[in-house]
């Protein structure tokens, strides 16, 4: 494939996670660097077939970087699943000598690009934006850092009003299918028991558990359930506990869509202005069809297939740490 000689275009697809403006304004700011043009589509794959494109400046990127969201805005996108869709797409793209994208977003950002080069001639490079954290080929995704800190000052402002009544509180943070959320936000806030997609629920080591803090009068408990746990998330959770014992005072609180919004953190930032960059780096090295990551503080490209079909695993080893901590 030809190296990237005219304009490249930069767009979020999915779900947002803070750090996406960061990543924006690296992809444009490295791209001018590099005397290319850079176009920003609005609204992902559906602002693609819209013809919703327009070419950015330097000045378009000022003061984003600490901002949550997108400027470009995102948009789940039907019509690009379809043949029809993808032509229309790729004749905008065309219409500005359009021939490298960078994609910001998760794995159907990634499945869409996959699929778009098999019948288009379009180079791609992915940056991984989600706060879920579960696609393989980087440590750690843009907005996970976030994502987990605002969780976390969430759940230690629950922490203090539990002590003071002595309640018992199931906390639902993010996580349809993976608890890497739960895990780490379970760990730096102390709670007594962590439930998470990858493992099933045992309630009556969970009930056990929360029975022996209540003779030991611990002055309060908490459990961190990830939204797709198997046992049916926080609300049910906490229902089924009730059943086994009248004397715990349970509340349940959903952290919800906070996770996704707030300002950067330093790590979100400057992970979105390595990958940002080096995504235009690669699309100027011919490189397509890849996502670029982080691994041991080391920039790595992983091809979209394995990405996408090999989704990280969740870290036994730090659930068993919390197992420790939260025994006694």
């Amino acid at each position: 494939m030809p190296k990237i000689e005219k304009s490249i275009a930069v767009f979020t697809s999915g779900g947002d996670s803070p750090g996406m403006n960061a990543a924006v304004r690296a992809v444009v700011r490295s791209a001018i660097y590099f005397g290319l043009r850079v176009y920003g589509i609005r609204r992902g794959y559906e602002g693609m077939i819209d013809g919703d494109i327009y070419e950015m400046r330097s000045q378009d990127v000022s003061n984003i970087i600490q901002r949550g969201g997108t400027i470009l805005k995102t948009a789940r996108s039907e019509r690009f699943r379809t043949p029809e869709g993808m032509s229309q797409a790729f004749e905008n793209l065309k219409k500005h000598n359009i021939n490298g994208i960078v994609a910001l977003g998760g794995d159907g950002t990634f499945k869409g690009c996959l699929e778009f080069n098999k019948v288009h001639d379009i180079q791609c490079i992915g940056v991984p934006c989600t706060i879920d954290n579960d696609l393989f080929g980087t440590d750690f995704t843009i907005g996970y850092d976030t994502a987990i800190n605002t969780a976390l000052d969430a759940i230690d402002k629950i922490r203090d009003t539990a002590d003071s009544h002595n309640r018992l509180f199931f906390v639902e943070v993010m996580g349809r299918d993976a608890g890497f959320i739960a895990m780490r936000t379970g760990i730096g806030g102390g709670a007594e028991a962590i439930l998470v997609p990858e493992t099933k629920t045992n309630m009556e080591q969970l009930i056990a558990k929360l029975e022996k803090g209540w003779k030991r009068n611990k002055a309060s408990s908490i459990v961190i359930v990830a939204e797709g746990d198997e046992a049916g998330g926080a609300f049910e959770v906490a229902r089924k506990v009730r059943e086994h014992f009248n004397y715990y005072d349970t509340r349940v609180s959903i952290i919800g869509h906070m996770q996704r919004g707030g300002n950067p953190t330093c790590m979100d930032r400057v992970l979105a202005s390595r990958l940002g960059v080096a995504a235009v780096e690669a699309l100027l090295e011919g490189k397509s069809n890849l996502m670029v990551g982080m691994i041991h503080k080391d920039l790595v490209f992983t091809p979209f297939e394995k990405a996408i079909k090999h989704n990280l695993d969740i870290n036994m080893n730090l659930l068993r740490l919390a197992e420790i901590l939260s025994a006694n």
